[in-house]
């Protein structure tokens, strides 16, 4: 017999492509409509994808770069070391938010479904909700104070909460009992799970408008023709060997100036970047694993590629990633790991740096570089406790040929703000100040993006607040000349009196009118200010972004 063709139409692989996108985003719009906790339904952070049969990441949505480049790793180690696929059935869902079984970090719950047709495995849907607490020493589940993995909350390792098609009730039900929000978090599941068959029910329509082995031969066409575009991406950057570091101010309890180095090497198609000489895991939980910290490479060399590469495994392919064990990035069990984003974003930063050593008029200076995570445990009106959570952005960095966005999503995230009005009505919080921060984008010949402030009041008797920043110590790097953005800070205000917060922490006690005020960094300027157009700093100057006091670094003198 004559095995299949292996070629596809370019037409009907382009068809197949797009649909397989759509299914992505019908995945994300379906978790954003259902879903029950503002860091879901508002923040927008969770993520959707499509797989192939083989557990090969294809095709995924518009939404959080850390989970997307992260879930393919996830589900290598689930298959090699936890659920082999032949153990995957029609009906099942795999589950895990275990940061040393694949996962990231307790909050994030990944969950594969497989689908197939004619008891042939021709697709998993694939999913990973950030859900709003998961117990552990703080609300939201980030507790500064953490030093081993067990302190921060409910840990679940790869297991089937579905199988054949039926719900393991007493896995969710433990779930909800260790949570803060047992009800939304039980609601954020479902929603999660919901969005899975809606990703295995458009395959299927696939399926049946062709047939599994075009959908089969097509997935693999994308993959190479990813991983073609990755190489033609990287063979543009100059052979070499380029390195840059960056720094974490702290853990949040005795570690200060935490390095993270990177060493780019480019050698024709592929590129190999060694993290080793980065700092030794920290006590407290800035720590990322090896999965992580592969996310962190991706996303800077696909942001590097400008758009020319799908982000899927084959762009991966060309991208090889080296880290010691033990190391700050590539952590091991049990540190603790719950706002691993901080070193996350630092890598992104640093893997940047050093292709601008290679490409300078391609790469722009740094972003804020830090998911500026804020929890508050709080009475409502009717005396039940709610869990306030929110994640706040700040400035770009400059781009060599144009300024940074100012209090945008960027880089390693891509959140949504949470309406001031939305979060007044739903937690006892009232907003006192919420805007730009003038002069806090980096001086360039283009500037920086601007940093926010968010300030609220405690319309309750009591609360228990924690954060977890960064950048308030090593600010947003310039580029060629630019200065780097402003620093952030947390300050607490109470009968007049103002109190600075450091950048992690946990368990502050607050009562009914104490104010508490979040300033984020803004991004590192491009070039020298002093060749910055005329026309420009004027237009900074009438929109607020520079002051009259700012405006002197721009001045010759």
């Amino acid at each position: 017999m004559t095995a299949p063709s292996r070629t596809i139409d370019p037409i009907r692989l382009e068809v197949i492509r797009n649909a397989l996108v759509a299914a992505s985003e019908e995945m994300n719009i379906s978790i954003w409509r259902t879903a029950r906790s503002t860091v879901v339904r508002e923040t927008l952070d969770y993520s959707t994808a499509i797989f192939d049969g083989h557990g090969r990441a294809v095709a995924q949505s518009t939404r959080i770069p850390v989970h997307l480049n992260s879930m393919s790793v996830c589900l290598e180690e689930i298959i090699a070391h936890w659920i082999p696929l032949d153990q995957w059935h029609e009906g099942d869902v795999i589950l895990t938010n275990d940061p040393y079984a694949g996962g990231q970090h307790l909050p994030d719950f990944v969950a594969f479904k497989p689908v197939y047709a004619d008891g042939v495995r021709v697709a998993i849907s694939a999913t990973v909700v950030h859900h709003i607490d998961v117990g552990g020493g703080a609300p939201g589940s980030y507790f500064a104070g953490a030093t081993e993995v067990f302190q921060e909350g409910l840990r679940l390792p790869p297991m089937k909460l579905v199988e054949a098609g039926r719900r393991n009730e007493a896995i969710l039900a433990t779930i909800r009992r260790n949570s803060r929000e047992p009800e939304k978090i039980g609601g954020d599941v479902a929603a999660q799970l919901a969005a899975l068959d809606v990703g295995a029910r458009a395959v299927m329509r696939l399926v049946k408008r062709y047939d599994a082995a075009t959908i089969d031969v097509a997935m693999d066409a994308i993959l190479d023709q990813s991983e073609a575009a990755m190489r033609s991406a990287i063979s543009d950057i100059p052979d070499g060997t380029y390195s840059f570091e960056d720094f974490v101010d702290d853990d949040g309890q005795d570690a200060i100036g935490l390095k993270v180095h990177a060493v780019v090497t480019i050698d024709g198609e592929q590129a190999r970047i060694d993290l080793s000489g980065s700092a030794d895991q920290a006590p407290g939980p800035v720590n990322c694993t090896l999965n992580m910290a592969k996310s962190g490479v991706y996303c800077a060399l696909l942001m590097a590629a400008g758009g020319k590469a799908m982000a899927n495994t084959g762009a991966y392919r060309p991208i090889e990633i080296v880290a010691r064990p033990g190391a700050i990035v590539s952590a091991e069990s049990p540190a603790p790991v719950a706002n691993r984003m901080a070193t996350g974003h630092r890598i992104v930063t640093t893997v940047l740096g050093a292709l601008a050593e290679a490409v300078p008029d391609l790469i722009p200076a740094a972003y804020y570089g830090v998911s500026y995570v804020a929890a508050l445990s709080a009475p409502d009106a009717s005396g039940e406790r709610r869990v306030y959570f929110e994640i706040e952005v700040g400035g770009w960095g400059a781009h060599p040929s144009a300024d940074g966005a100012s209090g945008f999503s960027a880089g390693f995230h891509n959140l949504a703000n949470s309406p001031m009005e939305m979060c007044e009505a739903l937690f006892p919080v009232m907003f006192t100040h919420y805007g730009l921060i003038p002069d806090s984008g980096g001086a360039g010949q283009r500037r920086g993006g601007l940093g926010l402030a968010r300030e609220w009041q405690l319309e309750s008797d009591w609360g228990v607040l924690a954060g977890s920043f960064d950048r308030f110590r090593y600010p947003p790097y310039g580029l060629n000349g630019g200065e780097p953005g402003a620093p952030g800070q947390f300050r607490m205000w109470r009968d007049g009196e103002m109190t600075q917060l450091p950048s992690k922490i946990s368990g502050v006690q607050l009562k009914r009118g104490d104010r508490v005020r979040l300033d984020t960094a803004g991004g590192g300027g491009w070039g020298n200010p002093q060749a910055r157009d005329a026309n420009d700093l004027a237009a900074d100057l009438a929109a607020g972004y520079v002051t009259d006091a700012g405006a002197h670094v721009y001045k010759p003198g």
